[in-house]
């Protein structure tokens, strides 16, 4: 009989997969791992939340751990995990070295949610008014740091092919070190396409996105200083509803009705906002990884516009869900149209399921992430001979973050 194997997440967050991408890309590995046999352990110095998920409705055992404590160690010895996946670099910079310390041949994996380091880069270009490079990553302080987190580690879940190639072109990372897996999930069949809201019975743009997310706040801003003037300018009845986890005050400060701008705050049930809109309005100026938004755009059946930025590594060479603009009197234009027009409007629809059902099925990926992982398990001696600047990273002379977390236990115990 094979034994049950055991699975520690370390969280960088609780999940809440209503709030964010990231959190609905979390259960969606969980739910995999699961389906696989694994026993799962869930562990994250965070504090609880309010909307974070009820783990244990999913056999999930939930843990809470400490920052710079030796009581991980202890935690993590009695575990014995036979897979750690850290959520984020951050969280593997803290942990990872302990991991590595008592429990050696557990196998680590890393999963990026998305390149921070290029998020980070676009966002200096853009607020310096100048166009992102990918030299610009190199010089970037965060790519450091993250790049050494993916190579201490096993491999790393990658969300984006496009981020794949960066990994690979720019900082010559070995392919053997990364595993692409996108949002996976499942087929979206006539029958219940034909059970979502029609055209006529749908209204309103809308624009969903977690408020904590800096490249949200400014995707709103962006929307009602400069695309919903020109908008309203050629459609005056049109309605814009803006919806997200943990708005500010200076997002609150934004709500106009006057004007059809509505600042909704958090949505109850996302899904269901979606479904009832006519159009997504995405307009990002900066980021990383794949956009959740626009992918639960296509599951409601729900044309977008967006640019650049957010389709990016989203739809392959397949035609998009709308329409894909950078120039704001453009975005604008093809928004009003995308809203108007019925025939337009269902043919993007359309091209939003053909997306979902080429590029995001669960059942493309999922048997390979576990036979990745399980043939690791039989074989990461040989895997990790190879990782040579992994090990280098791994020796004590570098692992600055080990000695900084040991100085701060020993000062806290002071």
């Amino acid at each position: 009989m094979n034994q049950i194997k055991k699975l520690l997440i370390i969280g960088f967050v609780w999940p809440e997969p209503n709030s964010s991408a990231a959190g609905g890309r979390m259960m969606q590995l969980i739910s995999v791992f699961i389906a696989n046999g694994y026993q799962i352990t869930f562990a994250s110095p965070a504090l609880d939340s309010e909307f974070m998920v009820d783990l244990s409705e999913f056999g999930v055992e939930k843990k809470s751990i400490k920052l710079n404590s030796s009581t991980f160690d202890d935690f993590i010895i009695e575990l014995n995990p036979d897979v750690v996946l850290f959520d984020r670099f951050m969280i593997e910079e803290q942990f990872g070295w302990r991991v590595t310390e008592n429990c050696p041949n557990a196998i680590r994996l890393l999963d990026t949610e998305d390149l921070h380091c290029l998020r980070t880069a676009r966002q200096k270009a853009f607020k310096e008014n100048r166009i992102f490079q990918l030299t610009d990553l190199l010089s970037e302080e965060v790519a450091k740091r993250e790049i050494a987190s993916i190579l201490r580690c096993d491999f790393s879940l990658m969300i984006s092919q496009f981020e794949m190639d960066i990994l690979k072109d720019v900082f010559k990372i070995s392919p053997s070190l990364l595993f692409y897996l996108p949002f996976l999930v499942d087929e979206i069949t006539e029958e219940s396409l034909s059970k979502l809201p029609s055209f006529e019975e749908r209204k309103h743009f809308v624009f969903i996105g977690n408020f904590l997310h800096e490249p949200n706040w400014n995707t709103v801003q962006y929307l009602k200083e400069s695309i919903w003037p020109l908008i309203k300018k050629d459609f005056p009845e049109a309605v814009l509803e803006v919806y997200g986890a943990y708005p500010s005050q200076k997002v609150l400060q934004l709500h106009q009705p006057k004007n059809g701008f509505f600042i909704m705050g958090r949505a109850v049930d996302a899904n269901e906002v979606v479904k009832k809109s006519r159009v997504v309005l995405a307009p990002i100026r900066f980021g990383a990884g794949l956009k959740g938004k626009l992918l639960e755009a296509m599951q409601c059946g729900t044309p977008s516009v967006t640019t650049t930025v957010g389709a990016e590594a989203m739809s392959g060479t397949l035609d998009w869900n709308g329409f894909i603009e950078d120039n704001p009197q453009e975005f604008a234009k093809k928004a009003i149209a995308l809203y108007q027009d019925e025939n337009l409007w269902k043919q993007s629809q359309k091209n939003g399921i053909v997306i979902i059902n080429e590029c995001y099925q669960k059942s493309d990926y999922a048997d390979d992430l576990i036979i990745k992982v399980n043939s690791l398990l039989m074989n990461s001696d040989e895997h990790r001979l190879h990782n040579f600047m992994g090990n280098l990273l791994q020796h004590h002379a570098f692992r600055s973050t080990m000695y900084m977390s040991k100085w701060i236990e020993a000062k806290n115990k002071n």
